[in-house]
């Protein structure tokens, strides 16, 4: 049985991320940063899929292994499961400083602003749920 509410509490919060990461994109800010908030945004959708379905949230921010969960229910290609991990990588590397750390380039930000715009339409539809049904 789907769990509407307890999903749209993740997408709540999902198109939070989403719209920060936006914004600081037009506003050109640090990309390291963006890709942050696009991470968390892909990952709170993902994790809304499963929400929907009572299936256990995993406690993990890597978006192949979440998007491998629900794999039933959104099918990946190869281009966006590249994005996927690049994603994680950016996010941990954010998180956890280390001596290969780089700046994501304006244009993977912008890919990965595009994918998340592009899925969290996807998820919305998947879920039956509205924009106005947020925030």
């Amino acid at each position: 049985m789907a769990n509407k509410p307890y999903a749209i509490e993740w997408l709540e919060f999902s198109y939070k991320n989403l719209l920060t990461g936006k914004h600081l994109y037009e506003v050109n800010h640090f990309t390291d940063i963006i890709v942050v908030d696009l991470q968390q945004a892909i990952e709170k959708m993902l994790k809304a899929v499963l929400a929907n379905e009572n299936r256990k949230i995993t406690k993990t921010h890597n978006l192949d292994e979440l998007a491998s969960l629900i794999s039933d229910k959104i099918e990946f290609d190869e281009n966006e499961i590249e994005l996927l991990e690049k994603t994680t990588d950016f996010y941990r590397e954010d998180r956890y400083p280390n001596p290969n750390y780089s700046l994501p380039s304006q244009e993977e930000t912008k890919d990965i602003l595009d994918f998340s715009e592009m899925l969290f339409e996807k998820v919305c539809d998947i879920l039956d749920i509205k924009k106005e049904e947020l925030i």
